[in-house]
């Protein structure tokens, strides 16, 4: 099983959702700890280790390290400002 943690910047972003979107999103993620790779996922061309998984209009940007048996959510947010830097 892979240990699921979020960057603050990650946990700030989720707060700031609506109730019902933050439900959905923490089931998402809790589906990442025994295969973090689920069907869905991509891995973001000109990224290192980036995945994206969708849930909805979101999208949950995160990185898999194997070594650790980590997945780190590095960013949430909806679709349209999700890639903007």
């Amino acid at each position: 099983m892979y240990q699921v943690e979020l960057k603050p910047s990650a946990e700030k972003s989720l707060a700031s959702l609506p109730a019902v979107v933050q439900r959905r999103i923490l089931l998402a993620l809790r589906g990442l700890e025994p295969d973090p790779r689920p069907h869905g996922s991509i891995k973001l061309a000109g990224e290192d280790d980036l995945w994206r998984i969708r849930v909805g209009d979101y999208r949950i940007v995160y990185q898999i390290q194997d070594d650790m048996l980590l997945v780190l959510v590095v960013r949430i947010g909806h679709r349209r400002d999700i890639y903007r830097k």
